[in-house]
């Protein structure tokens, strides 16, 4: 629904798009690709874009963000990780998903900017993503913006949809973790971050955290937060800027 009405959030992504210099294209690892195998990198001209969810409005169906792909790009990712020993291959037919457009709406409204998407593999480790993203660094140099879309909190089943409080003390306790762990840039720790208070209840399954590490493994340097609130009680929007 932050499609429709991104409020604060959707304000601090749109400052964050006018702020940056100029790029030459989009790279996004989103939480909802997840393909087995290898990694997979969109390669289509034109992507279009997927509605994968349902029980919406009506008029979210309706959004669309017409974005060229890259297949130039896309082959560039292809090659940084296979010279990096991890096994990629190149996706035609890929639309952009949801964990894509949505943020994209705001960070580049103009769907000017190529954007190709990067999936996560099955099965997967945070050390493995790390090093897919150190592995794409070479990339932030040649123009391209490396975009991790995912959810440090994220359970759908403990949601509060009436907005009747905040974060409980488990959400709370493990994006403070987080954050910390991020200031320290202490990849080890973050990579066990099943041994956090409140993991459990926080990440039940590692896909929307997941992207955090393709981000932080492609930067030199610690993080800076660029927006910080609740929404639905636990479900965190805690966004960061990479230097």
């Amino acid at each position: 629904m932050l499609a429709l009405d991104g409020g604060a959030w959707g304000e601090a992504i749109s400052a964050l798009g006018r702020s940056l210099p100029p790029v030459r294209a989009i790279l996004v690892c989103s939480a909802h690709w997840e393909a087995p195998g290898p990694f997979r990198v969109s390669s289509a001209e034109r992507p279009g874009v997927m509605h994968d969810f349902g029980g919406f409005p009506e008029s979210l169906y309706a959004l669309d963000y017409p974005a060229p792909g890259s297949p130039e790009l896309a082959a560039e990712v292809v090659t940084l990780l296979t010279d990096a020993g991890w096994e990629a291959v190149l996706d035609p037919r890929r639309p952009l998903d949801h964990g894509a457009w949505v943020p994209l709406r705001y960070l580049a409204p103009e769907a000017r900017i190529p954007v190709v998407q990067l999936s996560l593999p099955v099965p997967r480790s945070p050390e493995q993503l790390l090093a897919a993203g150190r592995a794409l660094a070479p990339l932030r140099e040649r123009g391209v913006l490396i975009l991790g879309s995912g959810g440090i909190v994220h359970n759908l089943r403990r949601l509060d949809w009436a907005e009747g409080s905040g974060p409980q003390p488990w959400a709370a306790a493990f994006e403070g973790w987080i954050r910390e762990r991020l200031a320290q840039r202490d990849e080890a720790a973050l990579a066990d971050w099943r041994q956090a208070p409140g993991a459990a209840e926080s990440v039940p399954t590692s896909e929307h955290l997941d992207p955090l590490f393709v981000a932080l493994g492609a930067t030199g340097g610690p993080p800076s937060p660029l927006f910080e609130r609740w929404q639905l009680g636990s479900l965190s929007l805690t966004s960061y800027r990479f230097p």
